[in-house]
C-alpha cells in the first residue's frame, strides 16, 4: 500500500532553531515510517544567497512548493510557523498555494503572542483572524495558545501538541549528589539573542554574588549578543564566574547538561524550547519565565522556580533558594526527570501527528480558504 506523502515546511536541517529541532525530531521518530517525511526548506538559513537571489526566492518560493506537491504527489502540508510579521505572511503565502493545489494544511504555531496581532485592531485583527480559518487545522504548543487560537477563529480545528525529545541522551549520566558547599552550577543553552533575559540573568548573578551566594554560569551558544553579554561579564566582574563555551550539540550538549544543576531561561516570549525540555530529561532544574508553554511544563516549586520577566532581583532569589537547600535541588531534579519522561517524549510527539496525519488524508476532500 503506497504510504502518504507529507511535505514539512521548516529551516534548513543544520540552522539553529527550535522549528530545525522539532523537524529533525520528526524525521527521527517512528512518523517517518508511517508517513513518507519530505523536508522543503524555507528561511535563508544554508543558503548562499545576496539580497536579489532572496528577494527572488522569496517571491517564487509558493510557485516552488506548489512544484513540490505535484512532483512528490504530497495531499498533505505540515507548515511550522511563529507569530511575528516575516514569518506569518511568508507562511500564509505557502497555505494558500498548498490549498490551491488541493493539499491538505496542518498550520502548526510554534511561537510569538497572538495578542501582539490583536492589539493592531480594526481591518489588519480582522484578516488575521480571517486567515486562521483557512488551513485544515491548527497546531499550537501551550493552553494559552489554544485559548487564544479558538477564541479569535471559534469555527476552526485546534489542536494542542507539545513538544517532545528523545530522553535517552540525557539519562546516560548518573547524577551525583549536589555538594552543600559547592558552587551552584547554572547554564543556559541556545542562541544569544535579545529576548531571552541573557542581561538579567547575567545580574541576577552579581546580584547573588553580592550577597555570598556561590554560583556559576556556563552560557553555551552563540548569536549577536555575545559581544554585549562578554562586556556586561567583564563590568560586573564576573569573568571567572561565567563561561562561554559555543554552541553545544549532541553528546557535549549532553555532558554539560550532566555537570549542571540548574537551568537558567528567562526568557521574555517563548514557545516550548527544546533546552527546557532537554534540561529537565537531564535532571537540571529550571528557573524560567511563565511565558508561553513553560508554565504548562513546570510546575513552580515542584520541577522548578519560575521568576518574572526583565527581573534580575527574582533571578537572584532563585539562585539563591536552590543554592542554600540542596535537598529541594535533588527532589526537583528527580521531578524533571520523570515528567518529561513521561509526558514529553519524542514517541508522544510522534503518535499525536499520527493521528492527525492520518485524520486529514483521510477526509474527503481538503478544507477550502474562504
Amino acid at each position: 500500500m503506497k504510504r502518504h506523502v507529507v511535505l514539512i515546511l521548516a529551516p534548513s536541517r543544520e540552522a539553529i532553531s527550535g522549528v530545525t529541532t522539532h523537524l529533525n525530531s520528526l524525521l527521527g521518530s517512528r512518523l517517518a515510517s508511517r508517513f513518507d517525511l519530505v523536508h522543503f526548506q524555507v528561511g535563508s538559513e544554508g543558503r548562499q544567497e545576496g539580497v536579489l537571489g532572496r528577494l527572488a526566492r522569496v517571491a517564487l518560493s509558493p510557485l516552488a512548493l506548489a512544484a513540490a506537491i505535484a512532483r512528490q504527489g504530497a495531499g498533505l502540508v505540515h507548515i511550522n510557523t511563529s507569530l511575528n510579521a516575516k514569518a506569518y505572511w511568508r507562511d500564509i503565502s505557502y497555505v494558500l498555494a498548498a490549498k490551491l493545489c488541493g493539499a491538505r494544511v496542518l498550520y502548526q504555531v510554534h511561537g510569538g503572542a497572538w495578542d501582539e496581532f490583536e492589539r493592531k485592531g480594526g481591518v489588519f485583527a480582522a484578516l488575521m483572524r480571517r486567515m486562521l480559518r483557512w488551513p485544515d487545522v491548527v497546531v499550537v504548543l501551550s493552553r494559552e495558545q489554544l485559548g487564544a487560537v479558538r477564541a479569535a477563529a471559534p469555527e476552526q480545528s485546534v489542536e494542542l501538541v507539545p513538544n517532545g525529545i528523545d530522553c535517552g541522551p540525557y539519562l546516560r549520566y548518573n547524577r551525583a549528589a549536589p555538594e552543600p558547599d559547592a558552587p551552584l552550577r547554572l547554564i543556559y543553552i541556545g542562541r544569544l539573542v535579545a529576548g531571552k533575559g541573557l542581561l538579567e540573568t547575567l545580574e541576577g548573578l552579581r546580584i547573588a554574588r553580592s550577597r555570598g551566594l556561590p554560583a556559576r554560569l556556563v552560557i553555551a551558544g552563540n548569536g549577536p549578543e555575545e559581544p554585549r553579554l562578554r562586556q556586561y561579564a567583564r563590568d560586573a566582574a564576573l569573568t571567572r564566574e561565567v563561561s562561554f563555551v559555543g554552541a553545544a550539540y549532541g553528546e557535549h550538549k549532553a555532558q554539560l547538561l550532566a555537570q549542571a544543576d540548574a537551568l537558567a531561561l528567562a526568557s521574555y516570549t517563548e514557545g516550548l524550547p527544546y533546552s527546557l525540555l532537554e534540561a529537565m530529561a537531564a535532571g537540571v532544574v529550571p528557573i524560567v519565565t511563565p511565558v508561553g508553554a513553560i508554565p504548562d511544563v513546570v510546575s513552580d516549586g515542584q520541577h522548578g522556580l519560575l521568576v518574572a520577566p526583565r527581573d534580575a532581583e527574582a533571578i537572584a532569589q532563585a539562585i539563591g533558594q536552590l543554592a542554600a537547600d540542596r535537598a529541594l535541588l535533588a527532589r526537583m531534579s528527580a521531578a524533571c526527570r520523570q515528567h518529561i519522561g513521561a509526558a514529553y517524549s519524542i514517541e508522544r510527539v510522534a503518535r499525536d501527528f499520527s493521528q492527525l496525519y492520518w485524520g486529514l488524508c483521510a477526509a474527503r476532500t481538503p478544507k477550502a480558504a474562504t
